[in-house]
């Protein structure tokens, strides 16, 4: 079994005390999130658990606990999401600086091979178009360009909460592009990819997207891999791809872990949150010792 911690929130960032808890008790319980009546007990025993990927942007508050999860012989690896937004789209982020430096010391520590760079999602807009993600690329690539083994890159997905929270935007200034412009400014924000994917000699996958981007140097890929998981553990596993994600998505088939609307980071183009005031209400009612997230 994989576990994905998670999707649907950032567990490494604002829950790690509580996932120790439930590593501690062997198990956790998961509740349908379309159903939060319906329980299921998921087993957390290394001998029941292939590989833990943990799903961060900013991994730092679960770093003290690696050393329980290597003794008890868990294998991991971190997909690590930094794309450094202006604050109107990532009111509560990390400065860049600091996360930098945290995946500098999380890749030392256990290995680039098992550090995966996501510049997710990539947003088209007036204050965000092509010549700015260039720019922030080639900045972020030189601080953790030579720490990770690949990069993953994805558009975003326009559900109906995420184009109502930047509708809400529009009076801030903000404006998405579209159509053609959009596409242009693409096209430089992918030729930028390339540059840097050479640069530091990175291959780089797309998630869950189903434009051809070979033309970049740009692979179609999984984020929970099991090719992946295969190589770097020496494992020789084999999933099904997961059924419940996107039909674009190459993911193999995982349990995930975390709850919707518990992710208090406030992105505002996050699929994972249909409520800020709700996400920040759970995440400051949780109790780390809950079987449930």
């Amino acid at each position: 079994m994989i576990i994905s911690a998670s999707r649907r929130t950032d567990i490494p960032a604002f829950y790690s005390r509580w996932f120790m808890e439930r590593i501690k008790a062997g198990y956790c319980i998961f509740a349908n999130p379309f159903n939060p009546t319906q329980l299921r007990r998921v087993e957390l025993n290394p001998s029941e658990v292939d590989c833990l990927v943990f799903w961060t942007r900013n991994p730092k508050p679960l770093l003290p606990y690696l050393d329980s999860l290597d003794a008890e012989g868990y294998n991991y690896y971190f997909l690590f999401t930094i794309n450094d937004y202006p604050k109107i789209l990532e009111p509560h982020r990390p400065a860049l600086a600091e996360i930098t430096e945290v995946f500098g010391e999380l890749s030392e520590r256990i290995g680039r091979e098992r550090m995966v760079w996501r510049y997710d999602p990539i947003m088209m807009s007036n204050i965000t178009d092509g010549r700015y993600h260039s720019a922030k690329l080639r900045e972020i690539a030189s601080s953790i360009g030579r720490n990770c083994s690949r990069l993953v890159v994805s558009e975003v997905q326009m559900y109906r909460k995420v184009e109502r929270r930047l509708s809400e935007l529009e009076n801030g200034g903000l404006t998405l592009l579209s159509g053609e412009e959009r596409e242009r400014e693409l096209e430089k924000v992918y030729s930028a990819i390339k540059e840097v994917a050479g640069q530091y000699q990175i291959p780089v996958y797309s998630c869950a997207q189903s434009k051809d981007l070979s033309q970049y140097g740009i692979e179609h890929g999984a984020c929970i891999d099991q090719e992946l998981i295969n190589q770097l553990f020496g494992r020789n596993l084999t999933y099904k791809k997961d059924p419940s994600q996107r039909a674009e998505c190459g993911c193999a088939q995982s349990t995930d872990i975390g709850a919707y609307d518990t992710c208090p980071a406030g992105c505002v183009y996050c699929y994972a949150v249909n409520s800020a005031n709700r996400a920040k209400q759970n995440y400051q009612g949780h109790d780390p010792r809950s079987e449930t997230l």
